[in-house]
């Protein structure tokens, strides 16, 4: 099979969408997959993306990932890049966080990572190339107050993405970890009724345009290996740091 292909798990409307416009645009065949399916087939029908095909999965079941990869492989065959990009946001004091809680964000943030990652390198190492990406946050860095169910799944998924890029780059697999330092807006229509994320701001690109981050996970794509990347580190121009 000739077609470039790309698999985005952990799809919603802001970043993930973004990526799947991005690599469609490059002429891969994009496997997006989120938890509701519907959703999916909502946004590709509104931005009319033929060479999507949507798939439901929860990446913290290892089943569920096992399905989509076999599914990719039988209609794609090996993919050229997937990105994880997959979390869950719970901000709380440490002392009012239910455990399951917690333990759902390690499981969507880090433990599905794991799942993702080690299917997209089985198929890759078949090949000897291909690129992992997954998405990172300013957290994998530093646990802030309020997000200790951030931060921990965000520190074992750097954790894993470094692992993995010193096991897989000698074998031809580029891994790469993105730091995103910034508020990412959705790019569907905002429900009035919803608290906005992100505060409103005049200033030309203070948050993360989707879009932009996107093309610097296609340009990851295509680093030659004699210059590869392993963490990229994002932000707009006004964040501190």
């Amino acid at each position: 099979m000739t077609t470039k292909s790309a698999v985005i798990v952990g799809v919603g409307p802001g970043l993930g969408w973004s990526l799947v416009e991005r690599f469609t645009a490059a002429g891969f065949a994009v496997a997006a997959a989120a938890r509701r399916k519907a959703k999916l087939e909502e946004y590709k029908e509104l931005d009319g993306i033929a060479k999507v095909t949507c798939f439901a999965c929860e990446a913290s079941l290892e089943d569920n990932v096992q399905a989509l990869f076999d599914s990719v492989l039988a209609d794609h065959g090996i993919p050229d890049i997937v990105v994880f990009n997959a979390g869950n946001l719970v901000i709380g004091e440490v002392t009012e966080t239910a455990t399951e809680d917690f333990v759902h964000s390690w499981r969507v943030g880090c433990l599905a990572g794991f799942f993702v990652g080690r299917a997209a390198a089985q198929a890759m190492l078949e090949r000897g190339s291909g690129t992992i990406i997954f998405t990172g946050a300013t957290a994998a860095l530093r646990g802030g107050a309020r997000f200790a169910s951030l931060a921990v799944p965000k520190v074992g998924l750097r954790a894993l993405s470094q692992s993995m890029a010193r096991e897989l780059g000698p074998k031809g697999i580029h891994v790469a970890h993105v730091i995103i330092d910034g508020g990412i807006p959705s790019k569907r229509p905002r429900n009035p009724n919803r608290k906005r994320r992100f505060p409103k701001s005049d200033i030309p690109d203070s948050v993360m345009q989707p879009a932009a981050i996107a093309e610097q996970y296609y340009q990851l794509h295509r680093q030659p290996r004699s210059a590869w990347t392993q963490e990229l580190d994002l932000r707009p121009w006004v964040e501190k740091f």
